[in-house]
């Protein structure tokens, strides 16, 4: 081979190795430029994810939003908001106010032990009761509060309507363990009413069951109960001219009829 061929052979082979370092030089730099865009992708699909959770996070609930539904007050009722339940005869002179949360499970012993002494005083005019429902068990769930809004759809039907589905919320058969949000679900509290004449099968009722009609009420009961005067705190609660109805030991709620009606007849002489 001539030293002309050997220093262009020699030539060429540099210039397909600088060729061939351009080409890896290029395709390093694409590569870097890939995995960078993904990063940057993935940086924002988590950043995306981040903002959605917390969306989703501080998203209001169901009964946070219905505090700026429409208020719909029930028949049967008066004062602020329709939050003034009084149930009885009119002429009765004492008015005994009654603190109840719908998922109690001690309201429901009251009710299933006392609850037919307090219908009958009712009727013969003993005093009328002033309701007011709690909901403070909604702490974890919305049952109270489901159930105090199916109570007004009860009470605008007719109050006597409102007492007979309250006792049978409150039934030894519908009542759930204070652990079972079972209230929460409508279709429940309908099958319910359905044990009350006047609400069995009663379309206007069940629509405004299942609509939440009187949902944005039951909130503002339920803050008559939070705000209330009286001291209490729990339930069941009676209360009659600013003094608490209780058992022989002043603290708890009378829970046998003949305890309930000691502390009713003294509260009547009171």
């Amino acid at each position: 081979m001539s030293k002309r061929n050997s220093q262009a052979a020699k030539s060429a082979a540099r210039e397909r190795l600088r060729e061939e370092r351009e080409r890896q030089a290029k395709k390093t730099k694409a590569k870097r430029q890939v995995v960078v865009a993904l990063s940057i992708v993935g940086v924002l699909a988590a950043a995306g994810g981040i903002s959605y959770a917390v969306v989703q996070t501080t998203k209001p609930s169901y009964w946070e939003s219905a505090k700026n539904a429409k208020l719909v007050e029930p028949a049967n009722t008066s004062g602020k908001n329709g939050t003034t339940v009084i149930l009885g005869e009119s002429s009765a002179k004492k008015t005994l106010t009654v603190y109840e949360d719908p998922r109690c499970p001690v309201c429901a012993q009251f009710e299933q032990t006392v609850g037919s002494t307090v219908d009958k005083d009712l009727k013969d005019g003993k005093y009328k009761i002033q309701f007011v429902g709690a909901t403070f068990l909604d702490r974890t769930g919305e049952g109270s509060r489901n159930a105090l809004s199916a109570l007004g759809a009860a009470l605008n039907v007719s109050p006597d309507a409102f007492l007979a589905y309250k006792t049978q919320l409150y039934s030894a058969k519908y009542h759930p363990e204070e652990t079972d949000d079972k209230f929460k679900n409508d279709a429940y509290l309908i099958e319910i009413a359905d044990q009350v004449p006047a609400l069995k099968d009663n379309a206007k009722f069940q629509s405004a069951v299942n609509n939440g009609t009187y949902d944005r009420w039951a909130l503002e009961m339920s803050k008559v109960f939070d705000d209330n005067k009286d001291g209490v705190q729990g339930t069941p609660s009676f209360v009659m001219d600013g003094k608490k109805v209780t058992d022989s030991g002043g603290q708890n709620a009378p829970m046998t009829v003949e305890a309930y009606n000691t502390a009713i007849d003294a509260a009547l002489k009171g």
